[in-house]
């Protein structure tokens, strides 16, 4: 792959509501902090990608609304409705082809606008699965429920990743939701959908994110330290829930395989220094650990109790706080990627992890993890 580095990342902060900031709002800030990190002006990019959803937004091609506050107009500009590091994979693409020296990719999503059960309920197949009520958690519930049987993981397992998420929060002045909690307090909190609790769970976010990708030749004139695109993958599971195996993770396997083949790793657990993965429910934090290669099939647990994914651990993982510190849909992936982004630069503060040099930024899109996107992120071309 022709090298491709992230020269700009800008984000807004996490909140429950940014009632006083429309969509626009929310993306010209993100937008206008991408491009001062990058020391670029809009007339620097090349082509835009927004990233956005017609029913979390209440209107149809919701894109066309946020075109000025992403300073999109006069130039080429596609949508991607999904999670960020898809869209930011499209602009990765687009560079590629030759026809772009530089992408800017914008995601936003108010969560405090948008009834959730309703639109995630929406996602499932009208004739066979949508009359029964499935939505985002009832769902994830009989994925996690699926891995704990199969695999003997424990809710005191999952707690675990609450505390150290939502802990690591702290040192994240752009995070929703900091909390000091043990793991009592999370087995405690109510059941949202067995075996899911309330402090399992992602609070409902408002955000905006953006990254600017550029050529080698582009990326020289960029004002910090380039971030170069060692290695980038997605791969699909079936659609359908009774089609799948949802304690199974080949999907998620199959895309880091391609990925570190890509960045040519062949050891992640040797060879990557940290990990930002989408963690909507605590489960998934043990799930994912394992479809990226850090541990077995069913070792997910363990690796956690172990402490080896906490700060300090040999494997910090969401340093961030996660999604589970603030979770605006579909930025949620980009967030990812800038978390990346800051440690291999040096650039996150308290929560730096010392030596940064190689990360792993994921994302998800679909029901129950139905397709992932891995990148291999690194500060050498």
């Amino acid at each position: 792959m022709e090298p491709v580095a992230i020269v700009g990342v800008g984000m807004t902060e996490m909140r429950r509501e940014r009632k006083a900031d429309g969509y626009p709002d929310l993306v010209y800030e993100a937008t206008r902090k991408a491009l001062d990190d990058a020391g670029m002006e809009i007339g620097d990019v090349d082509n835009v990608i927004t990233v956005s959803n017609d029913f979390f937004d209440g209107r149809t091609i919701s894109s066309m609304a946020i075109q000025d506050a992403c300073g999109s107009f006069d130039k080429n500009v596609s949508t991607v409705e999904g999670d960020g590091t898809f869209g930011a994979f499209y602009g990765l693409m687009r560079i590629l082809s030759g026809s772009f020296g530089t992408t800017l990719v914008c995601a936003h999503h108010k969560g405090s606008e948008s009834e959730m059960p309703l639109i995630t309920n929406a996602m499932f197949d009208p004739i066979y699965e949508r009359f029964l009520g499935v939505e985002a958690v009832t769902s994830s519930a009989l994925q996690a429920r699926a891995y704990m049987d199969k695999y003997g993981i424990t809710e005191e397992q999952c707690a675990m990743v609450s505390v150290k998420n939502h802990g690591n929060a702290f040192a994240n002045p752009v995070a929703q939701l900091p909390l000091k909690l043990t793991v009592d307090e999370v087995m405690a909190s109510p059941y949202i959908a067995d075996p899911i609790k309330l402090l399992d769970c992602c609070p409902i976010s408002d955000g905006a994110s953006a990254v600017i990708l550029a050529s080698a030749e582009r990326a020289e004139k960029a004002a910090k330290k380039p971030v170069w695109v060692k290695g980038v993958a997605h791969c699909s599971d079936a659609y359908h829930l009774g089609d799948r195996d949802l304690s199974d993770v080949r999907a998620l396997e199959e895309a880091a395989r391609k990925a570190y083949a890509m960045a040519g790793i062949d050891d992640p657990k040797k060879q990557v220094d940290l990990v930002e993965l989408y963690d909507a429910f605590t489960y998934m934090e043990l799930m994912w650990l394992e479809g990226l290669g850090f541990c077995g099939r069913g070792e997910g647990g363990r690796l956690t109790a172990s402490g080896e994914t906490a700060m300090g651990g040999r494997l910090p993982v969401n340093a961030s706080g996660g999604c589970l510190s603030g979770n605006p849909v579909l930025v949620a992936g980009l967030n990812r990627i800038i978390e990346c982004v800051l440690q291999i630069r040096g650039e996150a503060g308290e929560r730096q992890v010392e030596g940064a040099r190689t990360a792993v930024a994921h994302g998800i899109n679909g029901p129950c993890g139905q397709s992932h996107c891995v990148w291999v992120l690194g500060g050498e071309k």
